[in-house]
């Protein structure tokens, strides 16, 4: 797992450029206007924008509503963002030496899901493979000429996540090599939407849906008293339907896709989203990956492994570990279809 880092905010860049997710959160394809007002919250956010609809709360809540929501997007960008050299996140990369290094419960969190998914992978999602991502020209210099193969075997002896040490009980990380970095772009956004959504339950609102960035969180019921709906765009140009709608209570939705950033060079297109165990762009035919999961983190960072993973792959990884997952694989005629775990049509199934 990677993208393109340092070009955007970390929470911005989570899970894949081109994240293929619409939130129904008003009118649109996705379904009628509500025939009741709601709070809706929006504005920027680490380089991307929230929304937050919560239907059950009047106009008068909307002070403290906004308040609360952006000390909680503040809160995450402070801790994570690799834009800010006051950031935690950045003031660990800058720890160039292998003593522990303590950080906020939060970060330390967010940190574990990483290590976590990257063993649930065996290493397709790598929070360290920044350096990959560099030099294939998805970074901050937009780097021309892809790297040749000893170029990318020398950066693959930087990275590793096997290289983080976490020591929960002293809440520490520690880098193996002095030179390693960390970056939470694939995982940050969703632990964000989480963060909001239990803000939210803490002021007593139980009817909501957040988005950050493209990142989702539904509890309870719409306006209307129906399940949220949100649709997953279908791989192509923006503004067209979406490929399925689906209809949300009480979950958390994520996806990925490597089919808006990407880069074209002597006619061989690269994605954005680079599988560390080879130093690569994916070259699979999965366009798009969405995961349904309780956790918008955990959703976030397994949206983007499944990329790397590939269909079978990754199908086997969702199976394993209870995912949720829908693919968009890519046809030679150049259509896509459908593969699902099984946890995904079962979700589909028990739908209202």
């Amino acid at each position: 797992m990677a993208e393109g880092r340092r070009n955007r905010d970390p929470a911005a860049a989570a899970g894949g450029a081109g994240l293929a997710l619409c939130a129904a959160l008003a009118a649109g394809a996705c379904g009628p206007e509500p025939v009741q007002e709601a709070l809706k919250l929006q504005g920027p956010t680490m380089g991307t924008a929230y929304r937050v609809t919560v239907s059950k709360a009047s106009p008068a809540d909307r002070p403290r509503g906004e308040r609360a929501v952006r000390q909680e997007l503040e809160r995450v960008d402070a801790l994570m963002s690799t834009y800010r050299a006051d950031s935690e996140v950045s003031r660990f990369n800058a720890h160039a030496l292998t003593t522990p290094f303590r950080v906020s419960e939060e970060t330390f969190a967010v940190l574990a899901e990483a290590q976590a998914v990257s063993a649930a992978t065996a290493g397709a999602f790598d929070i360290t493979v920044g350096p990959l991502v560099d030099a294939w020209g998805f970074g901050p210099d937009r780097r021309a000429v892809p790297p040749g193969p000893d170029e990318v075997a020398r950066l693959r002896l930087r990275i590793g996540w096997r290289k983080l040490e976490l020591d929960a009980r002293e809440r520490t990380v520690r880098k193996a090599a002095p030179e390693l970095q960390c970056d939470l772009s694939a995982l940050a956004k969703g632990y964000a939407v989480d963060r909001v959504a239990g803000m939210l339950e803490s002021q007593g609102w139980r009817d909501y849906l957040v988005e950050v960035g493209g990142e989702l969180r539904a509890r309870g019921t719409n306006e209307t008293g129906q399940p949220w709906r949100v649709g997953i765009e279908r791989p192509g140009p923006p503004g067209g339907p979406p490929h399925r709608i689906l209809r949300l209570r009480d979950t958390a939705v994520a996806t990925s896709g490597d089919y808006r950033n990407f880069r074209e060079v002597d006619g061989a297109r690269h994605g954005h989203i680079l599988d560390p165990r080879t130093g690569r762009p994916t070259a699979g035919r999965v366009a798009s990956a969405t995961v349904l999961d309780a956790s918008a983190m955990r959703a976030d960072a397994f949206a983007t492994a499944l990329l790397a993973l590939g269909a079978t792959e990754g199908l086997a990884v969702a199976e394993r570990e209870g995912l949720a997952v829908l693919l968009l694989v890519r046809e030679s005629d150049g259509g896509f279809t459908e593969a699902t775990s099984s946890g995904f049509r079962a979700r589909i199934e028990a739908a209202p």
